[in-house]
């Protein structure tokens, strides 16, 4: 059946993100190695650009929109690498980690050799998250943390009845966390489940006051009420 023109009209909408609110933004938030908000919020502003292009050609070729295509990890994955990428480029202080699979993410210009590291404590490690808590990485451990968190579309909201939604920056938070934030999560001997563990109410507290970006619309009462789902982060 032909798609309507008030669902083609509410999918073309969601094609363009909502813009970034210049007033949502912490010019008194701490981030190491010479970041600044701005850099932060160049780099916001970039992916915005760069998803609004992407879904635009994909609305005129008839394919769904880039977060209604992917798993929601996936895309996840692709919000949080773009601010790997991007924000070194505002920030001549930091470099993309070099190292496949290196941690941190984002780590000191020229301290390591070929801006490289495999394993180290120096530098920023960066995730996307739809979720306003409870964050997950593989490993418990001391970590410069920052979390872009997003609302967007996801792939089941046609079979749910969701109408499209478009791509919206809601958080940005940041904060240096200890072992001790993390809760270790594991798996069971017959699990394939990747090992994770999440960020405590303790490391989000710390994330919550060093808030670097936060959405005029995010209502901060439903915050602490947010729950995780580790299969769609």
């Amino acid at each position: 059946m032909p798609e309507s023109s008030d669902n083609a009209g509410l999918e073309l909408a969601a094609c363009s993100p909502v813009p970034l609110d210049p007033a949502g933004f912490n010019e008194n938030a701490l981030i190491p190695f010479g970041c600044k908000p701005e850099h932060i919020r160049k780099a916001m502003e970039d992916f915005q650009d760069w998803l609004g292009l992407v879904n635009g050609l994909m609305y005129q070729r008839k394919l769904p929109r880039l977060e209604t295509m992917l798993m929601p990890a996936n895309f996840s994955s692709i919000v949080g690498e773009f601010a790997v990428s991007s924000i070194p480029k505002y920030c001549p202080t930091v470099v993309k980690n070099a190292y496949h699979n290196g941690h941190p993410d984002i780590i000191p210009a020229g301290r390591f050799e070929n801006n490289r590291c495999q394993h180290g404590h120096e530098g920023i490690e960066v995730k996307g998250s739809r979720y306003l808590k409870s964050w997950q990485g593989h490993n418990p451990e001391d970590t410069w943390l920052m979390v872009f968190v997003f609302e967007s579309s996801r792939p089941s909201d046609q079979t749910k009845g969701i109408a499209p939604t478009p791509f919206r920056f809601q958080l940005v938070l940041g904060a240096e966390l200890k072992e001790s934030d993390w809760l270790f999560a594991g798996r069971s001997a017959t699990s394939r489940r990747t090992i994770t563990a999440s960020v405590t109410d303790t490391g989000f507290r710390k994330m919550m006051a060093n808030w670097i970006y936060k959405a005029p619309v995010l209502d901060e009462r439903q915050i602490p009420l947010i729950t995780k789902d580790a299969n769609e982060r």
